[in-house]
């Protein structure tokens, strides 16, 4: 029996294994980098142990570190999350071979499919030798690891050594594998998986599907169970497929096998030899808890003959700190607040993080169930529409516009979702009086008698910025009735809450202010803002053609030619910098002269720093 539970993990996937601890009566045991030292996964465990390293992106891969912390922390188990090691077979006869219970398939099953190259051979599926315009377009992908890290579509011949190179950069700083190979790219193909569950005993559990086609470099954004729209016929298949994968390996505990699916016709993927990030979703309509199962499994009990029978529908959105306008930069900064009302949320920030640079950017899951598609997708939509986020820059706005996009409502999506939607997705649509919200809850803060006079007032002047960076001006004025504005009636103003008419329809605000930074929530959308002095800095201006950081990161390599003088093309890359384990190609605004580059390769930059500067 597990009596002590490591979770080699962080975050979200370590608070949500050590949630089925707390309610299994296990003791749990965290391990960290100094980056995570005051993380919420950390305070929440029994024990934590600190993982020392000066690469806090890579602490996470020492296996030999958490092996020790385990048997230094007095722990009987390890989970391996997803991600980091979690397919790693070493790792896992490493956690063996140390006396500790392994949470996991069996090391050789981990060998057998942690490799995508391996895992399509004992599918009978074999990768491309070598790559010629028939071939177009073709998929580098990584041979280790996931998550749309090491992975490049590639269209035109002369791309394909440059994008080799660098997926296996990408995959080696992800995974500490460098190898990557080429397969036949399928566009517009939907990605559905099977949730698989086996025992020792010989039972191999299928647990409906999942669709995930909804991605961003070929990383899922959206997910949901069951697949919409598939036939009996072709779900029995995907079915049968999965138990294949799960007996040819000897399988043991939660996998998942992923297909991408064109008509009726199934293409094999890959099979995950861990927990996905997505098993919510099958969690809510089986009613089960798929890590309570992983440690009964772990533990060598069976599983009934059969799963219990699914229920209802349930979605997931991954809501992550990145812009997606801005070509889907993560964002850093201070999480002022998380707040998803109605739905299951499975986080590992809470108010008052730091979001930074070394790890993946997703804030939380929000993940909603109801008896039809359509209503778990209304219900999701809702709830983040009115979440109250405040902090860095999120994709909250995108999943709201995508769930209730007719092409996702009538399950017509496919992976090209955001290549044929995005710019639409992404257009701004700004509450146009919440600048004026803003300005009348710091009116109402700063002045302790309402500020009326007994003579005329001239209007107060406020300026703010949006994120899109335009610049909005409002006035008012106090007034022996209160704070007033042209164009609309101030119903009610307290703190942190204005109430406006406009057209005889009466809307709420909530304002929230951290620093500079304010915060408008309302029945139109969210907005943040950012407080301008009343005289600007004339100095604070950008050179014409600068190119600025767009996130912290570490310039990891400058495009072979490109030095001051050199003429470039708009669009054409200059560099790429590294940030939350994926590179970011940075490309040259205009077509010009490149007349000064600040970027060189190793050095570490903030959000802002001038890069280069291309005169047109």
């Amino acid at each position: 029996m597990i009596s002590s539970l490591l979770v080699a993990n962080r975050g979200e996937i370590a608070r949500r294994v050590f949630r089925t601890c707390r309610e299994l009566g296990i003791a749990t045991v965290a391990v960290h980098s100094d980056a995570d030292a005051g993380a919420p996964h950390v305070k929440e465990a029994d024990a934590a142990v600190r993982l020392p390293g000066d690469a806090p992106a890579d602490t996470y891969l020492r296996g030999d570190l958490i092996v020790k912390a385990a048997l230094d922390a007095g722990a009987d188990a390890v989970h391996p999350g997803y991600g980091f090691l979690s397919e790693n077979a070493e790792f896992a006869a490493a956690v063996a071979d140390a006396g500790l219970t392994w949470v996991g398939p069996p090391p050789a099953a981990i060998e057998a499919m942690a490799s995508k190259t391996r895992a399509k051979e004992l599918m009978g599926i074999a990768p491309l030798a070598e790559v010629t315009e028939d071939d177009l377009p073709v998929l580098v992908k990584a041979a280790a690891g996931g998550g749309g890290r090491g992975m490049r579509v590639v269209r035109e011949i002369a791309e394909l050594e440059g994008e080799l190179t660098a997926a296996q950069a990408e995959a080696a700083s992800a995974f500490g594998d460098g190898e990557v190979f080429v397969e036949p790219y399928v566009e517009n193909g939907r990605h559905v998986e099977v949730q698989v569950l086996a025992d020792a005993h010989g039972t191999v559990w299928t647990l409906g599907t999942r669709d995930c086609s909804l991605q961003r470099r070929h990383q899922k954004v959206i997910e949901e169970a069951p697949a919409p729209g598939l036939t009996p016929e072709l779900t029995e298949k995907l079915h049968d497929m999965a138990v294949r994968a799960a007996r040819a390996t000897d399988y043991r505990g939660a996998g998942t096998v992923e297909f991408l699916v064109v008509g009726d016709t199934a293409h094999f993927l890959e099979m995950n030899t861990r927990l996905q990030v997505e098993h919510p979703v099958t969690e809510e309509i089986f009613g089960i808890d798929l890590v309570a199962l992983q440690l009964r499994i772990a533990e060598g009990e069976a599983l009934p003959a059969a799963p219990p029978e699914p229920r209802g529908h349930a979605v997931e959105a991954r809501l992550y700190a990145e812009d997606p306008a801005a070509g889907w930069a993560p964002q850093t900064g201070t999480l002022h607040r998380l707040d998803v009302p109605g739905v299951r949320l499975d986080s590992g920030c809470a108010d008052g993080d730091t979001i930074g640079i070394h790890y993946d950017p997703m804030l939380a899951k929000a993940v909603a169930w109801a008896p039809t598609r359509d209503a778990a997708v209304r219900k999701l939509a809702g709830a983040l529409a009115r979440a109250r986020i405040h902090g860095p820059v999120t994709n909250r706005d995108l999943l709201v516009r995508s769930l209730r996009h007719p092409e996702f409502t009538s399950a017509a999506m496919d992976t090209g979702f955001y290549d044929r939607h995005l710019s639409g997705l992404t257009a701004a649509a700004p509450d146009p009086y919440a600048p004026l919200a803003a300005a009348l809850a710091d009116a109402h803060g700063r002045s302790r008698f309402g500020g009326w006079r007994n003579v005329y007032a001239q209007p107060q002047i406020k300026r703010y910025r949006t994120a899109d960076g335009a610049e909005h001006e409002v006035r008012y004025r106090h007034t022996r009735c209160g704070l007033a504005a042209d164009g609309v009636r101030v119903v009610a103003v307290a703190p942190g809450r204005v109430v406006l008419e406009t057209d005889g329809v009466r809307r709420t605000y909530e304002v929230a202010v951290h620093g500079d930074r304010v915060y408008v929530d309302s029945p139109l959308g969210a907005t943040a803002l950012t407080a301008l002095p009343r005289f600007p800095d004339p100095t604070a201006r950008q050179e014409p053609g600068s190119l600025l950081a767009p996130m912290p990161g570490t310039v990891v390599r400058v495009a072979d030619g490109v030095t001051e003088g050199a003429a470039v093309e708009a669009g054409q890359p200059l560099l790429w910098l590294e940030a939350m384990k994926m590179e970011h190609r940075i490309t040259a605004p205009v077509t010009g002269t490149l007349t000064a580059l600040h970027a060189e390769a190793g050095r570490q930059v903030e959000v802002g720093t001038l890069l280069a500067v291309v005169s047109d």
